[in-house]
C-alpha cells in the first residue's frame, strides 16, 4: 500500500500520536477525537471530489467509527443527565448522516456534520479552564 520509504514517516507518526494519546487528561482525548473525525471528514470529501469511491469509503468509515466508539461511548449516560442523552441523539445523528453521506455521495451531508463537530469541538474547548481549575481544587484541598 505505502511504498518503503513512507514506513518510516508512518511509524513516527503512529508513535506521536500513541505518545499524545497516553500523556493526553481525559479532557484532551475529547479534543483529539473531535479533530480525527473532523480530518477523516475532510479526507472523505476529497475523496468524493476525486471520485475515489474506496478512499471515501474508508475516510467516511473512519469518521464513523471515531463517533460512535470514541465519542458516543465516552458519555456517561447515568450521570451526564439530559447534556449527555442530547449528545448521544447528536452522536447518533451524525453516524447517520455519514452513511447517508457516502451512499448519496453528498458532499452537503459531509459538510454538515463536520459543521456540528466544530461546534462541538469549539464547546469542548471553551471549557477547558473550567476543567483545569476544577482538576486543580482537589489538589489544592489535600494538601491543606
Amino acid at each position: 500500500m505505502f511504498s518503503p520509504g513512507h514506513s518510516g514517516a508512518n511509524a513516527y507518526a503512529r508513535v506521536g500520536v500513541e505518545t499524545g494519546v497516553m500523556g493526553a487528561s481525559p479532557h484532551r482525548l475529547i479534543v483529539m477525537l473531535y479533530q480525527g473525525a473532523r480530518q477523516a471528514i475532510a479526507q472523505a470529501r476529497m475523496h468524493l471530489q476525486q471520485a475515489n469511491v474506496p478512499g471515501r469509503g474508508e475516510a467516511i468509515g473512519k469518521a464513523i467509527q471515531i463517533v460512535e466508539s470514541g465519542l458516543q461511548q465516552s458519555l456517561n449516560l447515568e450521570v451526564g443527565g439530559e447534556i449527555a442523552q442530547r449528545l448521544n441523539a447528536l452522536y447518533s445523528y451524525m453516524s447517520r448522516r455519514l452513511l447517508e453521506a457516502n451512499i448519496k455521495e453528498s458532499e452537503a451531508m459531509l459538510v454538515e456534520v463536520d459543521g456540528l463537530l466544530a461546534t462541538l469541538e469549539e464547546a469542548w474547548i471553551g471549557i477547558a479552564p473550567e476543567i483545569a481549575r476544577m482538576a486543580a481544587q482537589p489538589a489544592a484541598e489535600s494538601m491543606r
